[in-house]
């Protein structure tokens, strides 16, 4: 797939979000898309997917099957979770079980039955992801789809890009958190100044629109505040355990990195 020239704008006499947009994408390879907020992460991510299409140029040879995940799945569709999934896949002519499958995957066995616009964020991004990898996808489309996950899905987020690649598929996906920008392989697009540039390692974006909050807990509710930390969509940075005379140790979360801030139990970045 390719981006030849293209620029977009919402509006005739707006601003251009997108300017003079030349890039390929080629099977095989994973490309996480940076950059600020506001800056055209999503709407360059539409553009890829077809949601959107270019105000001048073109998008060519986008694959005949696409998983979009919007960063949030719209959740009023009068559908049970199941319905929803079964409903999909009988669209795409393939069988119940498949919906099936990808219900008892990604942890929503146990919300079957609950109608989407009873869904969690973290939930309902869920079900966007499995009706995203019903088909293999020839390209997928991740924008930030760890917002609102537990950190069980958030960790099989890489496992599923590697699937959809080692098939031949390529896969855009936007990252502000660094969770896979570091996935072996990965091209990284920065999007600034309205235009699009290769960059090599990313850096964390770590500017003014987020923030770091220290949590404290009693430590028989440690792990289940982490838990609601992360289902709520902040990132943990670290947890420490103190007592009155000082800090005793550390405790990292597994998989993530310990602050060293003595006194804090529990550390996290929320994005604003």
């Amino acid at each position: 797939m390719r981006f030849d020239k293209v620029w977009f704008r919402y509006a005739r006499r707006a601003d251009w979000t997108l300017q003079d947009i030349d890039a390929a994408v080629e099977p095989g390879q994973t490309i996480v898309v940076l950059g600020r907020n506001g800056a055209g992460k999503s709407t360059l991510l539409q553009l890829a997917a077809g949601v959107l299409r270019p105000s001048r140029g073109v998008v060519r040879d986008r694959p005949a099957v696409v998983g979009w995940v919007p960063e949030r799945f719209p959740a009023t569709q009068p559908f049970t979770t199941i319905g929803y999934l079964r409903s999909m896949a009988q669209v795409r002519g393939l069988p119940a079980a498949d919906a099936d499958r990808w219900l008892e995957r990604l942890g929503l066995t146990g919300h079957a039955e609950t109608p989407l616009p009873d869904l969690s964020k973290g939930t309902a991004q869920k079900v966007g992801l499995a009706q995203a990898l019903l088909t293999t996808p020839g390209l997928l489309v991740l924008d930030e789809p760890w917002e609102g996950l537990d950190a069980p899905s958030r960790q099989l987020i890489p496992e599923l890009v590697t699937e959809v690649t080692g098939a031949g598929g390529a896969v855009l996906v936007s990252d502000h958190r660094g969770e896979i920008a570091n996935l072996p392989g990965a091209i990284h697009w920065t999007v600034t100044g309205h235009g699009l540039h290769h960059t090599g390692e990313p850096e964390p974006d770590t500017g003014a629109d987020e923030v770091v909050v220290e949590v404290v807990a009693r430590r028989h509710e440690a792990a289940a505040t982490v838990d609601r930390l992360r289902a709520s969509g902040h990132r943990v940075l670290g947890v420490r355990e103190r007592d009155p005379a000082g800090v005793r140790g550390t405790s990292s979360v597994p998989g993530q990195r310990a602050m060293g801030v003595p006194g804090i139990e529990s550390t996290e970045s929320e994005g604003r």
